[in-house]
């Protein structure tokens, strides 16, 4: 699951720093640091969309309720920008997703499962920078029909995909024509022939209309997405394992995990799940909830830190 085609105007202000990070062989080389917060704050960056500045609230908020300082960065922008946000310190954690991590750090790694990434991953993350606990809630790529389509045709894994008699297109992200998980994944994987439909929206609204619309036979939604079942879609099995784990994780610069702040921070990590992601998805999607204002919700009924 790929989130780097979200941009919020925030991370458009940090363009030189991708610059930066990209020119070096090391993503999280150490530059001169910019403004930071006093030295005694966590600051926790997000992404710029609703379930990641969620992850980032949950972690500030286990951090404030364990006596720590923190703040939240919310909506830096794509991977990128709020990499290079960790490399000049203005940033001290970031919530992310395994498989795409692993992927940013290491482009060969061919680790698939869930546990195989996270131990690919650990070793990937570059020195003064470390993972923490990986959760059991993921949310990754996952490619969708309508009702409809599976019914009429008999779908409901991606394998079943070649014995369609249609013209397949494919609604999705710009990248997934290159993505091993993508376009060439379903060739190689399931020899499928599809025609990616590039919507740069990260299985959002638009994706949805194409979809519902017939304009594609296929949506790439991540997994977590409440449109799914708010409008029944089947979500295709991988029997064959294409799309990487995608599970939840912390990424902080070794300064800031101390035992105090990793055991804050791991302790939402071992109760959330998908489930909840869903739900706190859902809240922000549908009742228009502040991502504070779930996060803080959710903490409270978890009584972790009561």
């Amino acid at each position: 699951m790929t989130r780097t085609t979200v941009l919020a105007a925030a991370g458009l202000a940090a363009g030189t720093l991708v610059l930066a990070s990209c020119a070096s062989s090391d993503p999280l080389a150490d530059d001169a640091p910019a403004d930071q917060a006093p030295a005694d704050t966590i600051v926790v960056g997000s992404a710029a969309f609703a379930e990641s500045e969620i992850i980032a609230y949950l972690y500030a908020g286990a951090l404030e309720r364990s006596g720590l300082d923190a703040e939240v960065t919310p909506a830096i922008g794509a991977r990128d920008v709020y990499i290079a946000a960790l490399q000049d310190g203005s940033v001290d954690l970031v919530p992310e997703y395994t498989g795409n991590l692993l992927q940013y750090f290491d482009e060969e790694a061919t680790a698939q499962a869930s546990d195989e990434v996270y131990a690919a991953l650990v070793d990937a993350v570059p020195e003064g920078y470390e993972v923490l606990d990986q959760a059991e809630a993921a949310d990754a790529d996952s490619y969708n029909v309508t009702s409809e389509f599976s019914e009429e045709h008999g779908v409901t894994s991606l394998a079943d995909l070649k014995d369609v008699d249609v013209d397949l297109k494919v609604a999705a992200n710009p990248e997934f024509a290159e993505r091993p998980y993508g376009i060439p994944g379903l060739k190689e994987v399931y020899g499928v022939d599809a025609e990616l439909v590039p919507i740069n929206d990260g299985g959002g609204p638009n994706t949805l209309k194409a979809l519902l619309d017939g304009d594609v036979q296929v949506a790439d939604i991540y997994s977590t997405t409440p449109s799914i079942a708010e409008n029944d879609l089947v979500t295709l099995e991988d029997p064959e394992n294409m799309i990487v784990a995608q599970n939840i994780v912390p990424l902080i610069s070794s300064d800031s995990a101390s035992e105090e702040a990793a055991a804050a921070i791991n302790a939402v990590q071992g109760a959330l799940t998908t489930d909840d992601l869903i739900a706190l998805n859902t809240q922000s999607t549908v009742d228009k909830t502040s991502s504070e204002d779930i996060a803080a919700g959710w903490l409270d009924e978890s009584g972790l830190f009561d």
